[in-house]
This record gives C-alpha cells, sequence and structure tokens, in this order.
C-alpha cells in the first residue's frame, strides 16, 4: 500500500511557499488535496441582518479555489471539491483512502481552531494524524525572540523586539509534480447560487464608480506582485498611497491575496528586499514591510487571547465599557446615510465594492465605536460581511484598537472626521464620486454639506433631509475641535 497523506488546503490556497503541502508531496507517495466549502460561512445573522460572508468576499473565495485547482491540475493532479462539515468529511476522505495522516495550515482564531480539535477527535480512533504547519506569517511563530504568552502588548514593542534580531525564512518551492491518491471523485465547484446568493448579477453588477475588481486566486496574486513592484513601481509610493483613497493601482490589494494565503508574506517581503537592493530604498518600501509585520502581530495577537478578541468586552476583557444596541444608528452607518459625507462616502464605496482603504477604515469605524457609541463587534461583523480581505485576526484585532478594548489600550479614540476629510479629499473629488446627489456642491462646502442654507441647497440641487440625509450626530464640534489625527 503506498504510503498517502491528505492535505487540507485552508486559508493558504497556493503552492508556493506552502511548507505542509512541500511536506506532503514530499514525504508521501500519493497525496490527496482537499478543499471543503462549510455552509456555515455563509449563514445570515439573525440579529444584524447580513451574511457572515457577503458577495464579494464568496465570489474572491470561489475563484480563489478555482485558480488552485487548476494550478494542481497542471501538476498532474486536481482539487477534491466537498461542501459540507470539514471534520466529519476530512476523516472519512482519510479513513477511505487509508491515510497515514491530514496535513495541514494551523490556524488561531476561535472558529479555526475548534475546527482543528473536531477533527483530531475524529481522527484518532482511526489511529490517523493530523500535523498542522505554521504558513500564514513573515516571522515563524518558532523564530520569535519570545514565548507568545509574552507577547509585547503593543505594536511598537513588537516591532522592536522582533524586526532587528529575528530572521524571515526563506520561501519554500513549489513541487514540480503531486502524484494524486487515485479514484477519489471530485465534484463541481460551487457557484454562488448554490450558497443561497439570490439574483447574484443584479447583486454583483460592477458599475463606472466601482474599483477594479481583481479575481481571487495566487495566479493573479502572484501577478499582481509582480506589476506592482517591478513593471508599475507603486512601491516606491506606497506610504502616501496607503493613507490616501482608493484607486485601480492604490494601495496595493496585497491583503486581499494574503488573507485567504493566495500570496505568501515571505514572498511579498522577499520581492520589496530585492527590490531595494536593485533600485531604491525609501519610506514606502520600508512601509510595506513594517505593514507585514502589524499584520503578524494581529495574528500572534489572536494565538495569544484567543476568544476574547471576539467578545464585546474585548481582550482587556472590559466588562463596564456601557455600548448601544441601536439597530437605526448601526443601519445608517451601513447603509452611509449618516449625514456625514465622508462616512457615507465610504460606507457606500465599501458596499458597492467589498474595498475599503485604510484610512476609510479606521475614520468609519472610530466613528461608529466612539461618535456613535454604538457596540463595535457589529461593525466588525459588518466589515467581516462585506470586506474582500477580511481575514479575523487583523479585522477583529483592529476593531479592539478603536474600541478601546485592545492589548494596547489608549485613552480617546475619537477621530476629527471633518480634518480627516478636508486633509485626504480636500477636492471632494472622492466623495462626490460615492454620494453623486453632491456633486454641484462646491469643494469648499462639500464636508460640512449640513450647513448649506436653504439658498445653498437650492443653488447645488440638495435638500437635506430628503435628497441627503441631515446628520445624525452634531458635526460642527469638528470645526473648532482640536485636530486629533
Amino acid at each position: 500500500m503506498p504510503k498517502r497523506i491528505l492535505y487540507w488546503f485552508r486559508n493558504d490556497l497556493r503552492l508556493h511557499d506552502n511548507e505542509g503541502f512541500a511536506r506532503a508531496v514530499e514525504m508521501a507517495d500519493e497525496v490527496l488535496p482537499v478543499y471543503v466549502f462549510e455552509p456555515r460561512w455563509f449563514d445570515e445573522l439573525s440579529e444584524l441582518g447580513f451574511r457572515r460572508t457577503g458577495i464579494y468576499r464568496a465570489k474572491f473565495m470561489i475563484e480563489a479555489v478555482a485558480d488552485l485547482r487548476r494550478s494542481l491540475q497542471a501538476k498532474g493532479a486536481d482539487l477534491i471539491i466537498r461542501v459540507g462539515h470539514s471534520a466529519k468529511i476530512l476523516a472519512q476522505l482519510a479513513e477511505e483512502i487509508d491515510a497515514e495522516a491530514i496535513y495541514a495550515s494551523k490556524e488561531v482564531a476561535e472558529e479555526e481552531t475548534d475546527t482543528e480539535s473536531d477533527l483530531s477527535k475524529l481522527l484518532k480512533p482511526i489511529n490517523i494524524d493530523i500535523d498542522l504547519f505554521w504558513v500564514s506569517t513573515l516571522y515563524h511563530v518558532r523564530d520569535l525572540p519570545f514565548w507568545v504568552s509574552r507577547l509585547p502588548k503593543s505594536f511598537t514593542e513588537f516591532h522592536n523586539s522582533v524586526e532587528p534580531y529575528t530572521a524571515v525564512r526563506k520561501p519554500i518551492a513549489e513541487p514540480q509534480t503531486v502524484r494524486l491518491v487515485p479514484g477519489i471523485p471530485t465534484q463541481e465547484l460551487p457557484s454562488l447560487a448554490s450558497f443561497g446568493f439570490s439574483d447574484v448579477d443584479e447583486a454583483y453588477q460592477i458599475n463606472e464608480n466601482t474599483t477594479s475588481r481583481y479575481a481571487g486566486g495566487e495566479t493573479t496574486g502572484v501577478q499582481r506582485l509582480h506589476q506592482y513592484i517591478w513593471e508599475n513601481e507603486l512601491v516606491k509610493t506606497y506610504e502616501d498611497a496607503r493613507n490616501g483613497l482608493p484607486s485601480d493601482d492604490y494601495p496595493s490589494k496585497f491583503s486581499a491575496w494574503l488573507a485567504l494565503g493566495c500570496l505568501s508574506p515571505r514572498l511579498i517581503y522577499q520581492e520589496v528586499i530585492r527590490y531595494q537592493a536593485d533600485r531604491a530604498r525609501n519610506d514606502s518600501t520600508e512601509r510595506i514591510l513594517s505593514d507585514l509585520i502589524w499584520r503578524d502581530f494581529f495574528r500572534f495577537t489572536a494565538l495569544r487571547y484567543g476568544s476574547r478578541l471576539f467578545k464585546p468586552s474585548g481582550i482587556q476583557q472590559n466588562l463596564n465599557k456601557p455600548w448601544l444596541r441601536d439597530k437605526t444608528l448601526f443601519e445608517q452607518w451601513a447603509e452611509g446615510k449618516t449625514g456625514i459625507p465622508f462616512i457615507d462616502a465610504n460606507m457606500r464605496e465599501l458596499n458597492a465594492t467589498g474595498f475599503m482603504s485604510n484610512r476609510g477604515r479606521q475614520t468609519v469605524s472610530r466613528f461608529l465605536a466612539n461618535d456613535l457609541g454604538v457596540i463595535w463587534t457589529w461593525g466588525a461583523s459588518y466589515f467581516e460581511s462585506l470586506l474582500v480581505d477580511y481575514d479575523p485576526c487583523t479585522n477583529w484585532g483592529s476593531w479592539n484598537y478603536v474600541a478601546d478594548v485592545s492589548n494596547d489600550p489608549h485613552e480617546n479614540r475619537t477621530i476629527n472626521v471633518y480634518d480627516q476629510a478636508v486633509r485626504f479629499d480636500e477636492a471632494g473629488e472622492y466623495v462626490k464620486r460615492w454620494l453623486p446627489e453632491l456633486a454641484a456642491v462646491p469643494a469648499e462646502k462639500i464636508h460640512s454639506v449640513y450647513n448649506l442654507s436653504v439658498a445653498d441647497q437650492a443653488q447645488y440641487g440638495v435638500t437635506l433631509g430628503d435628497t441627503y440625509p441631515l446628520p445624525i450626530i452634531n458635526p460642527n464640534r469638528w470645526a473648532t475641535a482640536e485636530k486629533n489625527r
């Protein structure tokens, strides 16, 4: 009987720099690559009325799995696709092929680790091992200069403790050929409709305002990396672009492929280091490396604190902080109907595309949690549903910071929205792109449209409270407040 290993693809949908899959191919005579779609990922959150995984992220996920299947087929193998309960399906397949072990990437968030535990329990009675490999971060967990239980509380301390002293491992080459376990039928790739998305074409329509779409998958992710760094050299202006408002070319959007593991952070690191050596090193190239370390920090934070990351009390376990469960305020925020143009433009972009800039995320999340006082977990769940680049560690870790319940608390995380708007959208072009009802309002008045006189409203074709909402809070405090961002 040939030695067989089942490889369970999870959020590591790539062949390059994938230690677990490379080891499976090396160690086994035959490998069975498997991906399982879980219907629960697409469940509706009954309290909030939207899906855990919305249509943009679902489409990107399906594209990524399809791309992985094509890559495996090019190497003489295939991807066995199933829909259902991961642990049960994997245990059954492993027993059916008489596998010696299941190999997979190690995850750290609560739901994913629960699935690992469920699978381990099912494998034990049938004497099949499960080996998990750390493939998701820039720095390997075993290379950290401290135990995860001693993880620094602040990013600055983490960065200063790790970056000068810890080497980044070289990316692992992808296998040249894959010897597939024969005789196991695969299934058709599920469609969006199979997960209950109705009127898909209408829901996913693309218009001239929509940020350019990028297909999910390793192939497109690697192409984007090469284009961004070497062809267009956008890497040299990343520092300014990351805090700007989106265009088709910037920011990098690497995070979408990183989230599903279509791109390895070590490959990005390798290419940026090579660019620095061959062409230029500046604040922008260093910022990309720093942002990869930020991503590591959130992942190690999730490993350290577990389920606390997802609770309203946060990592701090702060049970005394009051939160409003006001559905009306939340829905006005989610729909981009707050009457604050910069907030509304960012939310409408998210709703139309599944993307939002770093600057936008910081502003709208702080507005929800700190200006409106609405429970922050609702906002985190909304981002989880819509963001194409959602990953649990970065999303929920970032919201912990915003809500002041993180492991690195700071007082007063409110943000001056008006200041943000005039600094980053001085001409009002971004707001007008997403709020066409304000297209005739001049730049000097666009970000304080709520102060338009009746005559101004008539002149610019705006009726406050009708064609554009009245503000849901008093925004004029920002005009005189100390600019805190």
